[in-house]
Protein backbone atom coordinates (compact mmCIF):
# COMPACT_ATOMS: atom_id res chain seq x y z
CA UNK A 1 0.00 0.00 0.00
CA UNK A 2 2.95 2.29 0.90
CA UNK A 3 4.50 2.44 -2.83
CA UNK A 4 0.56 3.13 -4.87
CA UNK A 5 0.73 6.01 -1.86
CA UNK A 6 3.83 6.90 -3.03
CA UNK A 7 3.50 6.53 -6.51
CA UNK A 8 0.33 8.48 -5.88
CA UNK A 9 2.12 11.55 -3.95
CA UNK A 10 4.92 11.58 -6.60
CA UNK A 11 2.53 12.18 -9.15
CA UNK A 12 0.49 14.72 -7.04
CA UNK A 13 4.10 16.24 -6.71
CA UNK A 14 4.70 16.19 -10.40
CA UNK A 15 1.22 17.91 -11.49
CA UNK A 16 0.50 21.63 -12.88
CA UNK A 17 2.55 24.21 -14.95
CA UNK A 18 6.29 24.27 -15.00
CA UNK A 19 5.83 27.72 -12.83
CA UNK A 20 3.67 25.54 -10.24
CA UNK A 21 6.19 22.79 -9.79
CA UNK A 22 8.71 25.44 -9.83
CA UNK A 23 7.31 27.19 -6.67
CA UNK A 24 6.00 23.63 -5.26
CA UNK A 25 9.83 22.29 -5.41
CA UNK A 26 11.03 25.67 -4.03
CA UNK A 27 8.21 24.76 -0.84
CA UNK A 28 9.87 21.76 -0.32
CA UNK A 29 13.40 22.55 -0.88
CA UNK A 30 12.42 25.29 2.00
CA UNK A 31 11.16 23.25 4.27
CA UNK A 32 13.72 20.90 4.27
CA UNK A 33 12.25 18.29 2.03
CA UNK A 34 15.43 17.95 -0.59
CA UNK A 35 14.29 14.54 -2.07
CA UNK A 36 11.07 15.47 -2.51
CA UNK A 37 12.20 19.01 -3.74
CA UNK A 38 14.35 17.09 -6.24
CA UNK A 39 12.42 14.70 -7.82
CA UNK A 40 9.79 17.91 -8.96
CA UNK A 41 13.23 19.73 -10.16
CA UNK A 42 14.41 16.41 -11.82
CA UNK A 43 11.24 16.88 -13.78
CA UNK A 44 11.56 20.27 -14.94
CA UNK A 45 15.15 20.22 -15.70
CA UNK A 46 14.21 17.46 -17.96
CA UNK A 47 11.46 19.75 -19.49
CA UNK A 48 14.03 23.29 -19.51
CA UNK A 49 17.39 21.96 -19.54
CA UNK A 50 19.05 25.41 -21.06
CA UNK A 51 17.50 26.83 -17.73
CA UNK A 52 19.97 27.25 -15.16
CA UNK A 53 17.83 28.16 -12.12
CA UNK A 54 16.38 24.79 -11.91
CA UNK A 55 19.10 22.92 -12.67
CA UNK A 56 21.01 24.93 -9.57
CA UNK A 57 18.68 24.32 -6.92
CA UNK A 58 17.99 20.71 -8.18
CA UNK A 59 21.89 20.50 -7.34
CA UNK A 60 21.54 22.02 -4.08
CA UNK A 61 18.74 19.48 -3.04
CA UNK A 62 20.56 16.62 -3.95
CA UNK A 63 24.06 18.23 -2.28
CA UNK A 64 21.65 18.62 1.11
CA UNK A 65 20.37 14.80 0.78
CA UNK A 66 23.96 13.63 0.53
CA UNK A 67 24.05 12.32 -3.25
CA UNK A 68 26.89 14.18 -3.68
CA UNK A 69 27.99 12.53 -7.56
CA UNK A 70 24.77 13.57 -8.52
CA UNK A 71 24.74 17.38 -7.41
CA UNK A 72 28.51 17.80 -9.06
CA UNK A 73 27.03 16.39 -12.22
CA UNK A 74 24.46 19.20 -12.43
CA UNK A 75 27.08 21.82 -10.92
CA UNK A 76 29.21 20.93 -13.88
CA UNK A 77 26.03 21.05 -16.30
CA UNK A 78 25.15 24.82 -14.97
CA UNK A 79 29.07 25.93 -15.20
CA UNK A 80 28.72 24.85 -18.90
CA UNK A 81 25.92 27.01 -19.42
CA UNK A 82 26.90 29.91 -17.14
CA UNK A 83 30.61 29.72 -16.72
CA UNK A 84 30.38 32.88 -14.37
CA UNK A 85 27.87 31.80 -11.92
CA UNK A 86 29.86 31.88 -8.75
CA UNK A 87 27.68 30.32 -6.50
CA UNK A 88 27.61 27.45 -8.81
CA UNK A 89 31.57 27.06 -8.87
CA UNK A 90 31.60 27.36 -4.72
CA UNK A 91 28.76 24.69 -4.49
CA UNK A 92 31.01 22.26 -6.65
CA UNK A 93 34.28 23.56 -4.95
CA UNK A 94 32.71 22.31 -1.60
CA UNK A 95 30.88 19.20 -3.10
CA UNK A 96 33.77 17.92 -4.67
CA UNK A 97 35.89 19.14 -1.23
CA UNK A 98 32.75 17.09 0.37
CA UNK A 99 33.93 13.36 -1.29
CA UNK A 100 37.68 13.91 0.12
CA UNK A 101 38.66 15.77 -3.46
CA UNK A 102 40.33 19.22 -2.21
CA UNK A 103 43.03 19.05 -5.34
CA UNK A 104 39.74 19.08 -7.42
CA UNK A 105 37.81 21.14 -5.51
CA UNK A 106 40.96 24.39 -4.98
CA UNK A 107 40.78 26.04 -8.84
CA UNK A 108 36.57 26.03 -8.25
CA UNK A 109 37.03 27.85 -4.87
CA UNK A 110 39.44 29.88 -6.52
CA UNK A 111 37.18 30.90 -8.95
CA UNK A 112 34.24 31.45 -6.72
CA UNK A 113 36.29 33.83 -4.59
CA UNK A 114 37.20 36.11 -7.60
CA UNK A 115 33.98 35.94 -9.19
CA UNK A 116 33.01 37.30 -5.73
CA UNK A 117 35.72 40.15 -6.13
CA UNK A 118 37.76 38.08 -2.96
CA UNK A 119 41.63 38.53 -3.71
CA UNK A 120 43.43 37.78 -0.77
CA UNK A 121 46.61 39.86 -0.12
CA UNK A 122 45.42 43.17 -2.26
CA UNK A 123 44.54 45.99 -0.46
CA UNK A 124 42.09 48.15 -1.04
Amino acid sequence: MSAVRSELAHGYYEFGSAAERWERARLFFDAKEYVTAAGILAGLVAEVPEQVAPRLLLARAYYHSARLEKAEAELRAVLDRDPVEGYAALMLGRTLERQGRPAQAAPYLRLAAALAGDFPGLSA
